[in-house]
């Protein structure tokens, strides 16, 4: 632990950047950039975790709030497979009044009327549902995959020490539930993404702690397709809105760093939906092998007052200009012939 400390804080960017592109070169020799076309459907923005760094939630009765109906989705679903779109990443807040009979009639919904690959909710949202429906959590999983679900997201990792969690997420899944929920997935033959989020008070010591428990799982499982690694956007949120934004080096740094650490792995994307575009495709010469999601809809980071927006076009564009074939996945990173892209 003290060398990898020693190696964030003080190595310079271009050391970290070379060992960082190393892995990556390893992993990835064929020197193609991936992306998705995908669409981020949040479909209720009522939720009772109160995490202090959100600023898209609201809590229940508020007149902001808002439960999407399955028609509603669907017909964002319709909207991203007219663009190519081959995925639906969809997650809400833990809101106490769905029933969860109403997940799996959605699920079930999606899969008759607007057949797609659903990356869906968080191990926090199946820990609320455990406790909230009185259900063990490898019930919860079980059930939505037999109704549709198709993979789980890696959203509300943020950092996983729970000293952390307890300042700003601590009605949220525990630092270990979160753990303990994706490994229940993995083992049901569930593949999931895994972030961090960075920035919200915590040691640098403590992100280490944070890579290190997602290294020692996916060393278990290998059930972890990708990690995916951004900054607090402070605007706007409940109790964080006082806190520093960190710069494009600060990315640079963690995203390189967490490539090195994480080479069991197999993927990390580029941020550039918080960073930006140009510093997206300097991430692709710090470890980065893929671009992300199209993201022709996204909610919470623009809530903070964060909003990036790109074509097809311009990120294969930027792909190119790094140096990289582009090519367009699906979740499983298995990747889309060109021809196939009007079926898909």
């Amino acid at each position: 632990m003290k060398d990898l400390i020693d190696f964030y804080k003080n190595a310079p960017l271009l050391e970290l950047a070379y060992e960082a592109d190393q892995v990556r070169r390893r992993l990835h020799p064929e020197g193609v950039v991936t992306y998705i076309v995908d669409r981020n459907i949040n479909y209720t923005n009522v939720c009772v975790a109160d995490c202090g760094f959100c600023a898209f939630y609201r809590r229940p009765k508020h007149d902001e709030g808002w439960t999407l109906s399955y028609e509603q989705i669907g017909a964002k679903i319709d909207e991203v497979k007219a663009l190519g779109g081959v995925q639906i990443l969809i997650q809400g807040g833990h809101n106490p009044y769905i029933p969860f009979e109403w997940y799996l009639d959605l699920l079930r919904y999606i899969k008759e009327h607007h057949p797609i690959h659903i990356h869906g909710f968080s191990p926090s949202e199946v820990d609320f549902w455990s406790t909230l429906y009185r259900m063990d959590a490898r019930d919860v999983i079980r059930e939505l995959v037999k109704a549709g679900l198709d993979s789980i997201p890696g959203g509300g990792g943020e950092i996983l020490v729970q000293r952390v969690r307890d300042q700003v997420a601590k009605k949220k899944a525990g630092a270990d539930r979160w753990l303990e929920v994706m490994e229940l997935a993995h083992h049901e033959g569930i593949k999931t993404s895994c972030t961090m989020m960075y920035g919200i008070g915590e040691t640098l010591e403590e992100r280490v702690e944070h890579l290190l428990r997602l290294k020692e799982l996916q060393s278990r499982t290998g059930g972890f397709t990708a990690f995916i690694c951004w900054p607090l956007q402070p605007e706007n949120t409940p109790e964080l809105s006082h806190m520093p934004k960190t710069d494009a080096v600060e990315y640079l740094r963690t995203t390189a760093f967490a490539r090195t650490v994480l080479d069991n792995i197999p993927n990390i994307q580029a941020s550039w939906v918080t960073m930006g575009l140009k510093i997206g495709q300097a991430a692709l010469h710090h470890g980065c092998n893929d671009f992300g999601s199209l993201m022709l809809e996204e909610n919470v980071v623009s809530a903070a007052n964060t909003t990036f927006r790109t074509s097809i076009g311009e990120m294969e564009r930027l792909i190119r200009e790094a140096g990289f074939e582009p090519r367009r996945r699906r979740q499983n990173y298995e990747l889309i012939d060109t021809a196939a892209y009007a079926a898909a």
